[in-house]
């Protein structure tokens, strides 16, 4: 039986170029990425930073605008850059790869991006900023912080609520602050028989007493109600709502009036019903001889 003998023949030289093409591959990939990293996130990030502040945007925006500009410039400079090195095989199939995870962080983060997109507007818009007392759908409260997802307010018992930014884009939103005046009115029901022109001038007097109650415009009380117990004035007085609470001058408003009222003899009746007519009783005699059957 002979030996089986087997000779390999191993030579470097066979394996040298595909190495140095190799090596050249990558080389000319990472200089190509660092060159078009470099020079885009330079010319790109002044670019949108500039034009983004030359048009008064926040800066909350404006930070989120270059940082997404980093990230697209990074993705646009490694696309390239494969192409460039030929790696366009990989590059393929990384952008299907891409394409396929997008779709379904999209899809699953739904309620995010709303939210989101929602607070860019809120944001840029300002329908309310930081301090404003703000009322949407029987909510309300004075807002704290405005973030890119949701906003924080205050309610008036102290309590932290914390709203998406996308509830807030589509309400109505109430801001109770955002001019320079702000009306106070209060309903004051007086009897029928009581004189209206007294009332009015006590109410009046008393809401220019008011602290914090402008002199223009002027304090007034028109009759608003012809009611079933009370006729109706609406004692109304203007505030500058960055100086004073609407609650403590309404406050202080009822309070005064009513005060004024009982020291001039000046009813406030509550409601009440007056039943007319008659109640006919019939069978009385038989109903209380039953029992003693």
């Amino acid at each position: 039986m002979l030996p089986l003998q087997v000779e390999f023949a191993l030579d470097p030289q066979q394996y040298v170029p595909q190495l140095v093409g190799a090596v050249t591959t990558v080389v000319l990939f990472v200089v190509v990425f660092v060159v078009l990293y470099l020079l885009g996130r330079y010319v790109t990030t002044r670019a949108v930073e500039g034009s983004l502040r030359q048009r008064g945007f926040d800066e909350t925006l404006v930070s989120l605008a270059v940082s997404t500009t980093v990230v697209v410039v990074a993705v646009v400079s490694v696309a390239l850059a494969a192409t460039v090195a030929g790696f366009g095989v990989v590059l393929a199939a990384f952008a299907t790869l891409a394409g396929a995870l997008a779709l379904a962080v999209g899809f699953a983060a739904q309620d995010l991006i709303a939210n989101f997109v929602a607070g860019v507007f809120i944001i840029q818009d300002e329908p309310f900023t930081v301090g404003d007392w703000i009322e949407w759908d029987g909510n309300g409260g004075v807002v704290r912080e405005v973030q890119l997802r949701v906003t924080k307010l205050d309610t008036f018992d102290n309590q932290l609520v914390t709203v998406p930014n996308s509830d807030l884009a589509d309400a109505a939103v109430v801001n109770n602050v955002a001019n320079e005046r702000r009306r106070v009115a209060v309903g004051f029901g007086i009897g029928y028989e009581d004189d209206i022109e007294a009332a009015r001038d006590a109410i009046v007097d008393e809401g220019g007493r008011v602290e914090g109650v402008l002199d223009e415009p002027a304090p007034t009380a028109p009759v608003t109600e012809l009611g079933d117990s009370a006729v109706v004035l609406s004692g109304r007085v203007w505030i500058d709502p960055d100086e004073h609470s609407y609650g403590a001058t309404r406050a202080q408003f009822l309070e005064a009036v009513k005060e004024r009222f009982d020291a001039e003899g000046i009813d406030m009746p509550y409601p009440n019903t007056e039943l007319s007519g008659g109640v006919e009783v019939t069978n009385v005699g038989e109903a209380g001889a039953a029992p003693g059957d």
